[in-house]
C-alpha cells in the first residue's frame, strides 16, 4: 500500500491541492535544489495522483516534499518544456530525455549502380539537413546492430553492408544461408539493393521541409503559445500572456526534440506559421 493512501508521505499538501487538471509539466522536489522527477502530461493533476499510487515508484515519492507545475497551451509545448528541463537540470529519476552526444545516423551512399551504408556521425553531416539518412543511433556500435538486426528480418549481405569482408566464397551469411548471394552473384544485386532500401524506410530521418524558421501555434481558450523552430531546432517560444518570446539556444540537432516535432509537422496536425518578425 502507498504512502499516499496510509497518508504517510511528506509531500507539501497544498503543493498537490494546487495541481490542475491541465496540460502541462509538474516537477518532483525534494529537501535539495535539483528536482527528483519531471513529467509531462495532459492532466497534471491525475499523473501526479498516479505516481503516488505506484508503489514501484515509492523511491521517487517517497523523498518528495512538494509537486511544482508548468501549465502550457497545448502538448507540444509540454514535450518541448520537458525535454529541455530534463537536459538542463538531470533529476535523479529522470532516465530518458538526457542528452545523447556523438549522435550517429546510417547514409545510404549509391555509386557504381549499388547501394551502400556507411554510418556518419553529427560531426560529418548536418541531421534534419541531409537527404539519405535512417536512423539516429547513440553510437557507431548501435547503428550497426540495426543494420545487423536489418540483414537478419531480410536476408541482406551483411558483406555487401560493410559489416563483414566477403571472401571468395562469398559472406558468412551465404552459408548459413541467411544471405540470398548478391555478394557471389547468385542474386541481381539490384533485387538486394531494393530489400535494403525498402528495410530503411522505416528509419528516415526526415529533412527539414521549410526555407526558413516556421512558428507551431497552441492555444487553449484565449491563451497561445507560439513555438519556433527552424531546421528541427527549437529556438524559442512566445507568450500571449506575457506578450514576450524567450529565446532558447539549442546547440546542434537534438534527438528528443526532433522526436517531438517531427510527426506534427509532417503530418501537419499542428498549425504552422510563418514566424513572425515581432516574436
Amino acid at each position: 500500500m502507498s504512502d499516499l493512501a496510509t497518508g504517510r508521505h511528506a509531500i507539501d499538501p497544498s503543493s498537490l491541492s494546487a495541481l490542475p487538471n491541465a496540460v502541462g509539466i509538474y516537477i518532483f522536489r525534494g529537501e535539495g535544489t535539483l528536482p527528483l522527477y519531471i513529467g509531462k502530461s495532459l492532466d497534471i493533476r491525475s499523473r501526479v495522483m498516479a505516481h503516488l499510487r505506484a508503489d514501484d515508484e515509492a523511491a521517487m515519492w517517497s523523498q518528495a516534499r512538494r509537486v511544482d507545475f508548468i501549465e502550457t497551451a497545448g502538448e507540444i509545448g509540454a514535450l518541448l518544456l520537458e525535454a529541455r528541463l530534463i537536459k538542463q537540470l538531470s533529476p535523479l529519476f529522470n532516465i530518458r530525455l538526457r542528452r545523447l552526444r556523438n549522435l550517429c545516423s546510417v547514409r545510404l551512399n549509391q555509386g557504381m549502380g549499388a547501394l551502400s551504408p556507411e554510418v556518419v556521425s553529427a560531426r560529418q553531416v548536418e541531421f534534419g539537413q541531409t537527404d539519405g539518412l535512417y536512423g539516429v543511433f547513440s553510437s557507431v556500435h548501435a547503428a550497426k546492430l540495426k543494420l545487423r538486426d536489418l540483414a537478419d528480418q531480410n536476408r541482406l549481405c551483411l558483406g555487401l553492408l560493410g559489416l563483414e569482408k566477403v571472401g571468395a566464397r562469398g559472406c558468412f551469411g551465404l552459408q548459413l544461408k541467411t544471405c540470398l548471394g548478391a555478394c557471389v552473384g547468385r542474386e541481381e544485386r539490384a533485387a538486394h539493393d531494393r530489400r535494403l532500401f525498402s528495410a530503411l524506410q522505416g528509419l528516415k530521418v526526415h529533412t527539414w521541409p521549410f526555407e526558413q524558421a516556421v512558428d507551431l501555434v497552441e492555444a487553449r481558450g484565449a491563451w497561445q503559445q507560439r513555438h519556433r523552430v527552424d531546421r528541427w531546432r527549437h529556438l524559442g517560444s512566445w507568450c500571449s500572456l506575457s506578450d514576450r518570446f524567450e529565446p532558447l539556444q539549442q546547440p546542434g540537432f537534438d534527438l528528443d526534440t526532433y522526436k517531438i516535432l517531427v510527426r506534427p509537422v509532417m503530418l501537419n496536425s499542428v498549425r504552422i506559421e510563418a514566424a513572425r518578425e515581432s516574436a
